[in-house]
């Protein structure tokens, strides 16, 4: 009996298990081809990638980037083609490339789960409608006759449907369980070459120098408060007299620098400087005011003049 008599005598059941059966066929053969090029590669890509990472950062990503027709090199290149990122930004990149890269090789899986589920209840199927066309035509009372003679062979061939229906589900289930086998050890892989890769790539961010362009808050340039200021205070003209500005450093809050100023003048008579809230100063007048009346005890005839002028300088 050949597979055409075969296949005539399982019953309509067969076709869609031969339809099943080629789409499981397609998916092992495709399948395998993708495991067999990266299993024999893999190995090689981490191994060249990581030993020129430890020395050359460029070239690295250089080898990453011509590996990307395989899912280790599109992995180890996601987080190098990034222009100095932060160690946790890197391994986020890491993270996110390799689940997409595990997810796309889990293609195929549902087709086979469908099969695994659908080619024994098809094959069960034929097996009880060749049952049923068996033996519906026959009688109580052909039973022990030469009628009945034949429903022994119709009820072994409605078996066939039967026994094609889990051969197609036990071949799937195999290269099923194979190739989750190949994933599993795709995590393993990734993990153990991200961490690597992690590690170098930590070691060299470590020596890369901070360029610092103006200190950061809570820092205070040395000897800040040590310089005199020679800039006169504003508001203020300095006509002859001799001027002297201290300043005094104060604590600075979040990056900012206050300077209270003491000045001392010999004359503040008719030129003071302006007190505003912007100008906070403390000013040290040693100016030396004289009584209209000598020494004599007399009042002088020109004490009204006196006074009005000691009136109009605000003293």
């Amino acid at each position: 009996m050949d597979v055409v008599e075969i296949f005539r005598t399982g019953g309509p059941a067969m076709w869609p298990l031969l339809a099943l059966s080629i789409l499981a066929l397609s998916v092992i053969i495709e399948r395998l081809w993708f495991w067999v090029r990266i299993l024999t590669q893999e190995r090689e890509i981490v191994d060249r990638v990581l030993t020129t990472a430890s020395a050359n950062w460029g070239s690295a990503t250089d080898l990453a980037k011509r590996a990307t027709n395989q899912p280790i090199g599109r992995f180890l290149y996601a987080p190098l083609r990034l222009s100095r990122p932060d160690p946790e930004i890197f391994r986020l990149a890491l993270e996110a490339t390799a689940e997409d890269e595990l997810a796309s090789m889990r293609q195929g899986e549902k087709v086979l789960e469908a099969v695994i589920a659908l080619a024994p209840l098809l094959g069960l199927l034929g097996t009880v409608l060749g049952l049923i066309q068996s033996l519906s035509s026959i009688r109580l009372a052909d039973l022990g006759t030469s009628a009945a003679a034949g429903v022994p062979l119709g009820i072994g061939q409605s078996l066939i449907s039967t026994a094609a229906g889990l051969i197609v589900a036990i071949s799937s289930l195999v290269f099923y369980r194979l190739f989750q086998g190949f994933v599993v050890n795709q995590v393993k892989v990734f993990r153990r070459a991200g961490s690597d890769l992690e590690l170098l790539y930590r070691q060299y961010w470590q020596n890369i120098p901070t360029e610092r362009s103006a200190p950061l808050p809570g820092e205070l340039p040395e000897n800040v408060g040590d310089r005199p200021s020679t800039s006169p205070a504003p508001g203020s003209t300095n006509s002859g007299a001799t001027t002297q500005i201290q300043s005094e450093s104060v604590p600075p809050i979040t990056g900012e620098t206050y300077e209270r100023i003491t000045i001392s003048s010999e004359d503040l008579a008719s030129d003071r400087p302006d007190i505003t809230s912007d100008n906070p100063t403390t000013i040290q007048d040693t100016t030396e005011i004289r009584s209209p009346i000598n020494d004599e005890g007399r009042i002088p005839p020109d004490a009204d003049n006196r006074r009005g002028n000691l009136d109009s300088s605000g003293f």
